[in-house]
């Protein structure tokens, strides 16, 4: 068995437990193989907004109970709500043990101030009759990440190479492109503002590492990404950010994410 990777800290989002597109099972493997002091869960991390009782696989659940784990080994668990999992804020500021619940959260790195939070307060589609449409695009959006990843296994059984239709859709649609970096922008600009050395969002399932200068001075802005396409973690180590993005190769006996859709729909078929 590898030994575990210490890491004084490591920051996930956007795994969207609960839906078709999640990577439970890759995102299982990642968590085993670290031992992170704090590991903060920025937001979208129960896709409440999709959640239903015929769906929540093993799979799933297994990545809760190895949080709750970690959590019980000693790792401070540091839970972020977000737009997805905003039923939780009702319970913001609750601790058990080595485990919180927050809005967001002002950590002191290396004598550098660090701003976490999920980054839908800058989205104004998480909000009145706009959310209703975002939910429903939400489903859309997971319904795409299953079609996608059938289409994939047929071309993995054809000897072609994957491709992610719903990430080129995103990234080809003008609004998407510029919401993106409107809201980079916005988080970079407010941290600057506030004497912030690094500022940490996740929402945009868009991973980054980048330093954003003005005339007021600068601020390193950093995402975490997300488990549904691109599988990514920000891990912080020796006073440095790296960007972790999870490859099948570095863990053995893996589940392909055409294993996983399979397994799935026979598992909401029979349940």
């Amino acid at each position: 068995m590898k030994r575990k990777r210490k890491i004084p800290l490591v920051v996930i989002s956007d795994i969207h437990l609960g839906t078709y597109g999640c990577h439970a099972k890759e995102l299982l493997q990642y968590l085993k193989s670290i031992q992170p002091k704090i590991l903060v869960l920025n937001g979208d991390i129960i896709d409440m907004w999709s959640f239903t009782k015929s769906y929540f696989p093993a799979s799933h659940m297994n990545v809760l109970r190895q949080i709750i784990k970690m959590s019980n080994q000693g790792t401070r668990v540091i839970y972020i709500t977000g737009n997805h999992d905003e039923a939780l804020r009702k319970y913001s500021d609750f601790i058990l043990g080595n485990f919180e619940l927050a809005d967001k959260l002002i950590l002191d790195l290396d004598g550098k101030k660090t701003w976490i939070f999920h980054g839908d307060v800058f989205d104004s589609s998480t909000k009145g009759y706009a959310k209703i449409l975002a939910k429903l695009g939400g489903k859309g959006y997971d319904l795409l990440i299953l079609i996608n990843s059938l289409i994939n296994w047929f071309l993995v059984l054809l000897g072609k190479e994957k491709r992610s239709y719903s990430k080129m859709i995103k990234d080809s649609v003008k609004k998407a492109v510029s919401f993106v970096s409107n809201f980079e922008t916005t988080a970079a600009e407010i941290a600057i503002q506030k004497k912030y050395s690094y500022v940490i969002c996740g929402h945009i399932h868009k991973p980054q590492m980048k330093e954003v200068q003005n005339e007021h001075g600068k601020v390193m802005y950093l995402n975490s990404g997300d488990w549904v396409e691109n599988l990514t973690a920000l891990e912080y180590k020796k006073e440095k950010w790296s960007l972790y993005q999870y490859k099948a190769q570095h863990y053995k006996d893996h589940d392909t994410l055409e294993e996983k859709i399979v397994h799935d729909i026979v598992y909401k078929i029979l349940s």
